[in-house]
């Protein structure tokens, strides 16, 4: 096929338009045009009086060659080969089936590769299936009574199953191919494949996660749930087993260890059983709500509201003179701020949006960068103790029962605590505690945070709104800490495999998904079925 870029299409044309284009830009009469698919679709909307739908489009025409040769447009060439390769199986041989601790993206994507490549699984959760931790979840938010085993951190899916379940990476790798075909068979919307900026939605994540775990079994392998990985069984630095639950053990020659960023007593279990952990940065803030339609005017202006249109995102950044960055993350349009704790005694926040984001308010974490000079030990856990500290802090300014803090922006920039809400009203639940976030943030994010905010708003007008609202605290942007491994994905314990977002190699739903593929093919090279 070919492949055509740049094609803009006005929003006010239809889809049809696209295939004019491709005749025009091609130079061919539409009877040699075989057929097309959009690769990509962007809006551009930069322009206050216009916006742009712009296009990719791999066409199949015939005489493909013929037409290539007589065409000068570096714009126009042939596509790529995109289809995913498997590996081929290696020669060692195994006792004991893979054991896959964890069922976020790295997890769920190693098992499905290694189950499609005939290795069968044994994947371990510490949560429960996705249907009772909905439950569990949702009870939290509307009574404040908090399972450490099943909230938005554990069970089945991770952490991005309550989130936006956004698809955007900085990554360039053919596996991300593979993992936007598997979630759509799996029953993610089928615009994923293209769209610049995809997300699926919580509500039909959880779905999609449910049909992994389906296929997963369907090929040979086995999910347990309520299994958590509570030790390792280590015979001359090589792994033997696990023990689940602190009783029951289980023979394994290799372990995947796809934990998510809040397995915090899984970090230190694997350290006190020798794996090299170093320090990693990571940031921390709180959540920002905004009206979604002051966001939408300000991206869109006169477009604002358009059917074609979604709700609109951003993403912003500045340097200050403390040295730091603020910048806005894992920003969800139409969407809420949501309770986020897996530990007793702690308040976290997140985001999350449902595939419509047709809530009132737009929100995002508005963070600042710490690392390893901030955390006071060179403890390798010494990031996790540093959340730790603040999430405490915040359920304290709360009022010690899961309500989260939260100030006007307007009271933040002239240092007042506040006391009611007024235009934006808080998505939080249980609820939150009007204060001041001063009490439960570290004193350098509270300047770094109060000299972006009027730049931000410069960059995007309603930003600094008085009445738009912070919720705090907002610590689990990434891990902690990297677990270190070799070129072949191994850690320092032979048959110890750490991969995804919780061993410090990723960051989102598509970047852990490829590391879980990445890691599994390296089990696959080494050893036969």
């Amino acid at each position: 096929m070919i492949r055509i870029s740049d094609i803009k299409i006005s929003i006010e044309d239809d889809k049809s338009k696209i295939k004019e284009e491709l005749l025009k830009r091609l130079k061919i009469s539409k009877e040699e045009l075989v057929d097309y698919k959009i690769y990509k679709e962007s809006i551009d909307a930069r322009r206050r009086n216009v916006v742009y739908f712009v296009y990719t489009v791999d066409a199949q025409i015939e005489q493909e060659e013929l037409i290539l040769s007589r065409l000068d447009d570096n714009k126009i060439r042939k596509s790529p080969d995109l289809e995913y390769k498997y590996v081929e199986a290696g020669n060692k041989s195994l006792k004991h089936r893979p054991v896959v601790v964890g069922t976020g993206p790295a997890g769920l994507f190693a098992a499905l590769l290694l189950a499609q490549m005939g290795y069968r699984p044994l994947v371990l959760e510490r949560g429960k299936r996705v249907e009772e931790r909905s439950q569990d979840v949702n009870d939290f938010w509307e009574s404040g009574k908090l399972d450490p085993e099943s909230n938005v951190q554990f069970g089945e899916g991770g952490a991005g199953t309550f989130s936006d379940g956004k698809l955007t990476t900085r990554i360039k790798d053919l596996r991300c191919r593979k993992v936007l075909t598997e979630l759509i068979e799996a029953g993610a919307p089928e615009e994923i494949i293209y769209k610049n900026k995809a997300h699926v939605g919580t509500d039909i994540l959880q779905n999609v996660v449910k049909n992994l775990r389906k296929k997963i079994i369907t090929l040979g392998g086995e999910i347990r749930f309520q299994s958590k990985v509570t030790d390792l069984l280590i015979e001359e630095k090589q792994v033997k087993g696990v023990i689940v639950n602190g009783q029951k053990e289980l023979k394994a020659e290799i372990v995947i260890l796809a934990i998510g960023h809040s397995a915090r007593d899984t970090f230190e279990m694997i350290y006190q059983q020798g794996a090299k952990i170093e320090q990693k940065s990571f940031s921390i803030g709180v959540r920002i709500e905004h009206p979604q339609g002051l966001i939408d005017q300000s991206q869109y202006g006169q477009f604002a509201g358009h059917p074609k249109l979604e709700s609109a995102d951003y993403s912003l950044s500045h340097q200050c003179s403390t040295g730091r960055t603020a910048y806005t993350f894992c920003m969800c349009p139409g969407g809420e701020v949501v309770a986020a704790a897996s530990e007793l005694g702690r308040v976290v926040t997140n985001g999350m949006s449902e595939y419509n984001r047709d809530k009132a308010n737009a929100n995002s974490a508005l963070l600042v960068g710490v690392g390893p000079k901030d955390f006071a030990s060179k403890h390798p856990l010494a990031g996790v103790e540093f959340q730790r500290r603040w999430e405490q802090r915040a359920f304290e300014v709360g009022g010690g029962n899961y309500d989260a803090p939260a100030q006007l922006v307007g009271d933040f920039l002239a240092g007042q605590p506040s006391v009611k809400w007024r235009e934006v009203k808080p998505s939080y639940a249980p609820r939150v505690c009007m204060t001041d976030l001063s009490l439960c943030l570290p004193q350098y994010v509270v300047e770094t945070i109060k000299e972006a905010l009027p730049k931000l708003d410069k960059k995007l007008s309603g930003f600094a709104m008085d009445d738009a609202v912070m919720t705090a605290v907002e610590t689990r942007s990434s891990s902690p800490i990297r677990i270190i491994r070799s070129k072949e994905h191994e850690s320092n314990i032979g048959g110890l495999y750490p991969a995804g977002e919780g061993a410090g190699y990723a960051g989102g739903i598509m970047s852990a998904a490829v590391d879980g593929i990445k890691v599994a093919e390296a089990v696959i090279k080494k050893y036969k079925l």
